[in-house]
């Protein structure tokens, strides 16, 4: 996959990241990981795999994909999450760009080691051509973050470095989050 092609599915996946956690999540609601290096594997249907990231957070940088949607005001009929001992479900309906986002998820795991979580969205009617969409996401924590590295700091496979603290400022990245409401 080249730089460019590489770069646009990162923003897609982070885009879509915080459209998942503007319909479905409060910084309240889900559980806190563990402070320290965690490396995630999340694959989407259809899409190709592009191999696990690691990800250096803080408790602010694990809540930051959470306040930054919260100031998005999604649009939601529904918004149900219901946490119960190291298992998060949620359920939710939202409209966005003239479509019905309905949006089933499970997390489970002992959120300062591991989790796994699956997230299923059907549109109504399709979202760019898409009429649904399927994300798996397996997570660990590998320990402290290396030496270096600063929360918030996301290391791609065959990509390098990007800093989602620093990438949540680019005035870009702003207009695309308002442009998925």
């Amino acid at each position: 996959m080249a730089f460019r092609d590489t770069r646009a599915y990162l923003l897609s996946f982070l885009a879509l990241a915080f459209v998942a956690a503007a319909t479905s999540t409060t910084a309240a609601d889900m559980p806190k990981r563990k402070p320290g290096l965690w490396e995630i594997d999340t694959r989407m249907a259809g899409a190709p795999a592009m191999g696990p990231m690691q990800q250096c957070i803080d408790q602010n940088t694990d809540d930051l994909t959470q306040q930054q949607a919260s100031k998005q005001k999604p649009d939601c009929s529904v918004m149900d999450i219901k946490p119960s001992g190291n298992r998060v479900t949620i359920h939710s309906v939202c409209k966005m760009e003239g479509s019905t986002a309905t949006t089933d998820g499970v997390f489970e795991g002992a959120f300062d080691s591991n989790y796994k979580g699956t997230i299923k969205t059907k549109f109504n009617p399709p979202l760019h051509g898409t009429s649904e969409s399927s994300i798996t996401q397996d997570a660990r924590w590998l320990g402290p973050c290396k030496a270096g590295q600063k929360p918030g700091d996301v290391i791609m496979p065959n990509m390098g470095s990007v800093n989602i603290n620093e990438m949540m400022k680019d005035p870009k990245i702003q207009e695309m989050m308002k442009r998925q409401q």
